[in-house]
């Protein structure tokens, strides 16, 4: 296996993929079903992500993009089948607007805290562009061969996010919209309001058995969305879900509006 990543087996069949010598400890997750496997996001692009993923499985690869961020699009070139928002096609054909390379290469490269694979070169580091395969809309259903995923539209930190549901066994991956640690939605790109609607409508899944976040923690449970909604209506109610409120801390986790 690539010693840049650790693999962690959910189940027999459902695996994160983790980068934890980088400060965000961004997760991926392999969902292999009987005829294809679905690889949530690809993580920073710093290790070969394909490589590891076909020790894993031989089963086509379906890449779903929970949002177009460099920290979860890293390896989507080495993958043919690429899935994301209708809303972020743009971006990922394109780039954000506004965002400049230098500002990725130096969040992609401070606080490792793990060997870089040999050929990683930071001097060449780009986001990946190209052109996605598929476009996604709100409830659309990925059949992957006895197992099937359920795309959630839940924008606010970024206009095309999604969240990832397997209502048999009740996974949630839920990219940037829930994990432990800081939510950001400061950016301009961002929408405090809708975000917290967001996780308004995640809170109402009922069957919920695991929460797979994109980053930090794995070990989130549907209490912590309960917490996560309590303080977001909190917010909205005292009408600090906008921008330019600043931070906002609760027991697991700040808001940063």
């Amino acid at each position: 296996m690539d010693e840049w990543f650790t693999i962690e087996e959910i189940d027999s069949m459902t695996f994160a993929i983790s980068e934890y010598g980088h400060w965000e400890n961004v997760h991926s997750y392999l969902v292999i079903g009987e005829e294809y496997a679905a690889l949530i996001d690809t993580g920073i692009g710093i290790g070969n992500i394909k490589s590891v993923i076909s020790q894993l499985t031989l089963l086509p690869i379906k890449v779903i993009t929970t949002h177009v961020h460099w920290d979860h699009i890293g390896g989507h070139g080495l993958f043919q089948e690429l899935y994301v928002h209708e809303f972020e096609k743009d971006w990922l054909e394109n780039g954000i607007p506004g965002l400049p390379l230098e500002v990725i290469r130096n969040d992609v490269s401070r606080d490792i805290s793990k060997p870089l694979p040999a050929d990683f070169k930071i001097e060449t580091y780009e986001p990946f562009r190209g052109k996605p395969t598929a476009i996604l809309e709100d409830n659309q259903r990925i059949d992957l061969g006895n197992r099937v995923l359920t795309c959630l539209h839940t924008p606010g930190h970024s206009p095309g996010h999604l969240c990832i549901y397997e209502e048999e066994r009740g996974y949630l991956y839920t990219g940037d919209l829930i994990y432990k640690g800081t939510l950001f939605a400061f950016y301009p790109t961002t929408d405090p309001f809708l975000f917290v609607q967001s996780i308004k409508k995640i809170s109402q899944i009922k069957h919920i058995t695991k929460i797979l976040p994109g980053h930090n923690e794995l070990d989130l449970n549907k209490e912590f969305i309960n917490e996560l909604n309590n303080a977001g209506q909190e917010l909205l109610n005292k009408g600090l879900a906008k921008h330019g409120t600043g931070i906002h801390e609760y027991k697991n986790v700040k808001f940063y509006f």
